[in-house]
């Protein structure tokens, strides 16, 4: 934000106030734990395109780098949402795989309720059979959304039990599967071979890969090991809340060519967005993201509460117990400096 308030206040540029701009962004991005060669990569393209006389003989020429900049992050990042690919014969299979501690089982239920959300139904499948109470946590997060788990806590092959979660989907009449696979603390060949089994036995629509992106560049590391034995569809980056510059989201986009798809942004089930680029882009330069934040308001407000506060305002009886009722439901839009950055001019603030 400094760099572009700077550059906003010059009238012209020269190829030096650039070159400082672009050493300036360089090391933000290498802060925010970006990978080094997708930085060369990206500061290159940028200098490219801002040293042409259009954007030097521009009266604004401090926007005009913003808009470059902000282009090359979208283009980065993936400029279309990619939905999650759905089966021609149901149920869909959705195949999480990823290392300890990432948030797979997790993300498999807040997956489970984005669905819902969407009007469709999901099977959780439980095939973590290597980490104590996996499970369990699934079989507990399952009671707590309300949604069905399929478990069998005396089988210790994930292989056959993924392939019967998938067999009482189909006699359910479940449109999605999603089989909550083992993680190991690092990848080895046993843990690669059983995936491998379990995507040859269900044939899944969607493989994704839960990242951690507090972890920087070992998600990208991750992600590229995955990648080359598995062929992933999509990504999960978990923990974005922690780090709202989204440096592991650049990195893995860049590094494996594999579209993001959902991102989570807390630790409460419905924290779980789908990805899009252009607002990723918008958030990480500080321009807010107010199309994000239509959707949480949409989500955390109800419609007829909202006619009803309109009708106070109008008639002047709005009291202390509709604000406090307008408090809550700000709240259950997430932490207040969530909610403020995705405020254009506000991120400062926040």
């Amino acid at each position: 934000r400094a760099i572009f308030d700077k550059l906003g206040g010059k009238g012209k540029l020269s190829e030096k106030d650039i070159d400082e701009a672009l050493r300036t962004i360089r090391l933000a991005l290498l802060e925010a734990d970006v990978s080094l060669q997708v930085v060369k990569d990206f500061i290159a393209k940028i200098r490219e395109k801002a040293l042409t006389a259009q954007v030097m003989e521009s009266l604004t020429p401090g926007q005009q780098i913003v808009k470059i900049v902000n282009e090359e992050l979208i283009s980065l990042l993936g400029p279309e949402h990619q939905k999650l690919q759905a089966s021609s014969h149901p149920p869909s299979v959705v195949m999480l795989v990823g290392l300890q501690g990432a948030g797979k089982t997790t993300s498999t239920a807040k997956l489970a309720l984005h669905l819902r959300r969407a009007g469709q139904t999901s099977l959780l499948v439980a095939a973590d059979t290597k980490r104590p109470a996996a499970i369990d946590q699934l079989e507990i997060l399952g009671k707590q959304l309300n949604l069905p788990v399929y478990l069998e806590r005396n089988e210790a092959n994930p292989v056959a039990i993924c392939r019967r979660g998938v067999q009482a989907a189909v006699e359910r009449g479940i449109t999605w599967v999603l089989l909550d696979t083992a993680g190991r603390l690092h990848i080895d060949e046993d843990l690669m071979q059983e995936l491998k089994d379990i995507k040859q036995e269900t044939k899944p629509s969607e493989v994704l890969l839960v990242a951690d992106a507090m972890t920087g560049q070992d998600a990208v590391k991750a992600a590229r090991e995955f990648h080359s034995a598995i062929n992933l569809t999509g990504l999960v980056l978990t923990k974005m809340d922690g780090d709202a510059r989204g440096g592991a989201a650049l990195s893995v986009r860049a590094v494996t060519g594999v579209p993001i798809k959902f991102i989570g942004v807390g630790e409460k089930p419905e924290a779980l967005e789908s990805f899009y680029g252009d607002r990723m882009a918008s958030r990480i330069l500080g321009m807010g993201d107010v199309l994000t934040l239509i959707e949480k308001a949409e989500q955390s407000f109800e419609q007829d509460k909202i006619k009803k506060l309109e009708d106070k305002f109008r008639a002047d009886s709005f009291d202390l117990e509709d604000l406090v009722e307008q408090l809550r439901s700000v709240k259950k839009m997430g932490p207040l400096s969530q909610v403020m950055e995705m405020v254009p001019g506000f991120g400062k603030i926040s």
